[in-house]
């Protein structure tokens, strides 16, 4: 795992500085809405009970997702979904701050969810791009991913984006009896 990051953090100096233009996806990125947090909340504990994509232990219950979309909605943060053609959620992204402190005012830290049969079918970057576009568009500077740091495919995925390794924590998390490293990725918006 370390040669890999090691590799990762070498060719994450080589990535542009801003995200590649928007894609004729067939993608339906909309805002999400109340009726849509049963799906939304499948992903996310899907990620809780069984991966390393967030540190979280105990499941996320309907009213604890609906009370995130709502503190979403008055912060005037994103809470985009990506509908497929058959009108299901395949996945979503959103942002918020990424520290209280003022002079973290202008960076934001992300998160992005796929339904399990939905990965490496290209719609994380369309969700990507349209956050960092609407985090840009209200004057941030910076956007922040925390990514478990053996988790190759997101570290390159968000690579291509134009996210660049920015530091790795040794063991900073701890989830299914392990120690686990976190990569923090930055984007200049």
């Amino acid at each position: 795992m370390r040669r890999t990051l090691g590799r990762m953090l070498a060719d994450s100096r080589t990535q542009p500085a801003h995200a590649p233009g928007a894609s004729n996806d067939p993608l339906i990125l909309r805002e999400a809405r109340a009726d849509d947090m049963p799906a939304v909340l499948d992903i996310y504990n899907a990620e809780v009970r069984t991966s390393t994509s967030t540190y979280q232990y105990a499941e996320r219950t309907l009213d604890e997702q609906l009370a995130l979309l709502s503190s979403k909605q008055t912060a005037g943060d994103p809470f985009v979904l990506a509908e497929l053609a058959d009108g299901s959620v395949g996945g979503y992204a959103t942002y918020g701050p990424f520290r209280p402190r003022e002079g973290w005012r202008f960076t934001v830290e992300h998160s992005v969810y796929l339904r399990e049969d939905c990965r490496g079918k290209g719609i994380a970057r369309p969700l990507m791009r349209h956050i960092m576009g609407h985090a840009k568009a209200r004057g941030f500077h910076s956007m922040v991913g925390v990514v478990d740091a053996s988790n190759a495919a997101s570290i390159r995925m968000h690579q291509a984006m134009g996210f660049q390794v920015a530091g790795v924590m040794r063991e900073g998390g701890y989830k299914f009896d392990r120690w686990l490293d976190c990569a923090f990725l930055q984007a200049l918006l």
